[in-house]
């Protein structure tokens, strides 16, 4: 059984997916052991404690450089043996010390069909409103490992999502996380606590 940590630093609608997918029986061969904030007032928290699962913060303002931050994290997991950290909706960019210490089991969820509408600065409703700007008329989500580069780790699962007429930042967004985001997060999560997820260079295959 492996165990999964979940980065958050908001509401946790991708973290309740996630529990709720666990408590479906969805999420084979692991489990959601630690919820890990980079702020204390992410309501996140309050899910993870309904939930029953242990809560930890690491707000990121308490500390000056990426360097700092990323060893107040390692040092958060230091002992829990964690097999997988899973990036839900985690607004700190995680430096080169947690991904080297991590290599290939970090995986994130991001609100666009990568490689388009992705990389530094797009995060949230931005990604949205850009999409929407752009004139496009398919959007949806990916989840993919986490690398050096942002947004730039190998692709596991994206499920696309229909733009509607009259759709704004607020539609589009809760459409994307209804249709894709939920559903291709438990789905990615499963498939690596599985062993199914095979890398070869950039690319993966699923076993």
């Amino acid at each position: 059984m492996k165990k999964i940590a979940v980065f958050v630093s908001g509401g946790g609608t991708n973290l309740q997916a996630l529990i709720d997918a666990q408590k479906r029986g969805e999420i084979k061969d692991g489990k959601i052991v630690l919820v890990l904030s980079s702020s204390e007032n992410a309501y996140a928290l309050q899910r993870a404690k309904n939930a029953g699962i242990e809560r930890v913060v690491v707000s990121r303002r308490a500390y000056s450089s990426r360097e700092d931050y990323d060893r107040a994290i390692l040092n958060a997991l230091r002992g829990k043996k964690i097999d997988l950290i899973v990036l839900a909706g985690f607004l700190s960019i995680l430096g080169e010390d947690v991904v080297r210490e991590y290599s290939n089991r970090i995986i994130n969820v991001h609100p666009s069909l990568i490689p388009l509408f992705c990389g530094d600065g797009f995060y949230g409703k931005k990604v949205h409103t850009a999409v929407l700007e752009s004139g496009m008329k398919v959007t949806g989500a990916t989840v993919h490992f986490v690398n050096e580069i942002t947004d730039g780790g190998a692709i596991i699962l994206q499920k696309a999502v229909e733009i509607q007429e009259g759709d704004n930042e607020d539609i589009l967004q809760y459409r994307v996380m209804r249709q894709a985001e939920w559903e291709i997060l438990p789905k990615a999560v499963s498939l690596f606590c599985e062993d199914r997820i095979r890398i070869n260079g950039n690319k993966t295959e699923i076993l």
